[in-house]
């Protein structure tokens, strides 16, 4: 089979021969490539792209040369029916991934490679599963000239997984056409939809799907994860991804676990698995120029985070896509740039998910309320709120179907602290849920003991209580006011028949007026980097989730539709709370007294 890669006939009488020729032919083609001739220059994250003096960087210690052989004599394209050939892009990326240290530790028990629509990771994902079970990719030592030497996992165990069956079968339908005859023959293996099975069961590829509790416990030696940006919580990405990584982590030593997530481009804003390793990732980099206050916020991990991506002021327009698209796909050369024009130009695709498909850009959708960027750039983890401090809060209430949330803002710097929030617990048997009023209760009177509050407004929500058929919050918000009112400074409601120092009714036009006023003031707050915050998960998500979104009063802040998943409402307090404060501060201060 190695004869068909290389450079021209020659005897060949061993397995091994054929092997040596493979990997010698791979180091001829990668040493002595050419630089790319890019039409506008992309961002290149991770090493596969990286080049010196000498062309393009490859490691100095590596079992990826033997995946590389192994795949060469042992795999077949189906399409030329020759042997299986990486392209030169994907072989840098494997020999990175293959990687060791001087002691033979991998530098990378997991990666990410994220590139664009139709690049080929499926493909690369089921030649590395069926390499992960047989090729010699575990290190066992070094020879004598310092080289590693590598030997199979006797019990290799390699999952395919992802959030829908479907997905899994993007890997696993390429595996009949990928293992020929005589390496079925050899390695006694035996193919099903979902499974592979190989030298007496010993040896398995499986596809699994989101079922955390079916997975707990697994002890995999290779963890392929399909399409992880549209792991989220709704689907039970979420709980996935922490079951797989804790598979992973328990391995004894002498096992190389790897892992590798495939993926495009995610949704800003979507709180999705690849977003997490993102940013997680994104996190252990620090500031590239060494501002002492922009410095790593987490500890490397040992992540390989591959990429090829327009750069973020890339512009879309008829005259430079094509040149785009051709520099992101790198070696993918099968995709046609004049298809993919067509595509992003048809007016019933939005820009955002043609950056995201074609230029492999993680975006916020057009309608997105701010960005992870802007958000992020308000964040300051050496903030908290303590004892005494002057502070207002908003609550944002709800039944059982969005969440309820309580948001405090101190006056005196405008730093915005969820103080609380409760939501319906995933799984049917929580279908009857309601919020726990008592338990709100109990987050506002300690508020009220722990801090200066000088203004608390809430949105009750018109939901009603299936048991007595009153609306379900009037009762309690109407008792704040009554043990509240005379230490608030500024009420919600300050004059007229409805006074009311809490309650802060949206269905009122006049009352939604205020909060659009607000919704401006926040964004041009959060762009300019002055809406502090501590970086708290849920306020983020939350933030992220928010959509713009038009309104009788203007332009407001809402879920993606009605029945999304994607909670807003500690947005909604964090933008009320600092509504407060600025209502506060712009009181008239010549007047005394407190406000009735």
């Amino acid at each position: 089979m190695a004869r068909l890669i290389g450079s021209g006939p020659m005897l060949l009488t061993t397995r091994d021969d054929e092997l040596a020729e493979i990997r010698d032919w791979y180091r001829d083609t990668l040493t002595s490539e050419p630089a790319p001739a890019w039409h506008t220059m992309p961002q290149c994250i991770g090493p596969t792209w990286r080049r010196d003096a000498h062309g393009f960087v490859l490691p100095e210690r590596t079992l990826g040369w033997d995946l590389l052989a192994w795949s060469g004599y042992w795999l077949r394209d189906s399409k030329t029916g020759g042997p299986w050939k990486w392209t030169n892009e994907q072989a840098r990326f494997l020999l990175w991934y293959y990687a060791l240290d001087e002691t033979g530790r991998p530098l990378h028990d997991t990666a990410v490679l994220q590139r664009l629509k139709g690049w080929g990771k499926d493909p690369l994902a089921a030649g590395c599963a069926v390499a992960s079970c047989f090729a010699p990719l575990t290190f066992d030592h070094f020879d004598s000239s310092g080289s590693p030497v590598g030997r199979e996992e006797p019990n290799a165990w390699v999952q395919v997984c992802a959030v829908s069956q479907e997905q899994t079968k993007n890997t696993m339908k390429l595996l009949p056409g990928l293992i020929p005859a005589e390496t079925r023959r050899f390695y006694g293996i035996q193919i099903g939809k979902l499974n592979m099975w190989a030298l007496g069961d010993s040896r398995q590829i499986e596809a699994v799907t989101s079922s955390p509790l079916a997975l707990e416990g697994g002890r995999p030696t290779m963890v392929i994860r399909n399409e992880t940006q549209n792991w989220n919580s709704s689907n039970g990405g979420i709980d996935m991804d922490g079951v797989l990584s804790g598979n992973a982590a328990k391995r004894e030593e002498s096992v190389n676990v790897k892992m590798l997530d495939i993926c495009n481009a995610y949704r800003d804003g979507e709180d999705s698995v690849a977003q997490r390793v993102r940013e997680a990732w994104e996190g252990t980099q620090g500031d590239p120029e060494g501002d002492a206050g922009a410095r790593p916020r987490y500890h490397d991990f040992g992540l390989l985070y591959d990429s090829l991506e327009a750069a973020p002021d890339t512009t879309m327009d008829m005259d430079t896509i094509p040149q785009v698209v051709e520099d992101i796909r790198g070696d993918a050369d099968w995709l046609s740039p004049k298809r993919i024009v067509k595509e992003i130009i048809n007016p019933k695709n939005p820009v955002s998910e043609s950056r995201r498909k074609w230029y492999n850009q993680c975006v916020a959708p057009e309608d997105a309320f701010v960005t992870a960027q802007e958000w992020d750039a308000n964040q300051n983890t050496d903030l908290m709120l303590e004892p005494g401090d002057t502070i207002v809060m908003f609550a944002d209430c709800s039944l059982n179907d969005d969440a309820t949330g309580i948001v405090a803002c101190r006056v005196s710097d405008g730093f915005v602290k969820p103080l609380g929030m409760w939501q319906r617990p995933a799984g049917r048997q929580n279908a009857d849920w309601r919020v726990p009023r008592e338990k709100v209760d109990d987050v506002v009177r300690d508020a009220f003991r722990t801090y200066h509050v000088v203004g608390f407004y809430g949105d009750p929500s018109h939901v009603l209580d299936s048991e007595t058929g009153q609306r379900y919050w009037d009762g309690l918000f109407d008792q704040w006011h009554r043990d509240y009112a005379r230490r608030l400074k500024v009420w919600a409601h300050p004059s007229g028949r409805d006074r009311h120092a809490v309650m802060f009714d949206m269905v009122d036009y006049m009352v939604q007026k205020r909060f659009v006023d607000a919704v401006a003031v926040a964004y041009e707050d959060i762009h300019d980097a002055n809406f502090p915050h501590d970086g708290d998960a849920r306020l983020r998500n939350h933030m992220l989730n928010a959509r713009r979104q038009p309104t009788r009063a203007g332009m407001s802040i809402a879920k993606e539709h009605r029945e999304s998943r994607r909670k807003i409402d500690l947005a909604v307090c964090a933008i009320g709370a600092r509504m407060i404060r600025r209502e506060y501060l712009n009181m008239n201060t010549k007047r005394k007294g407190r406000i009735w």
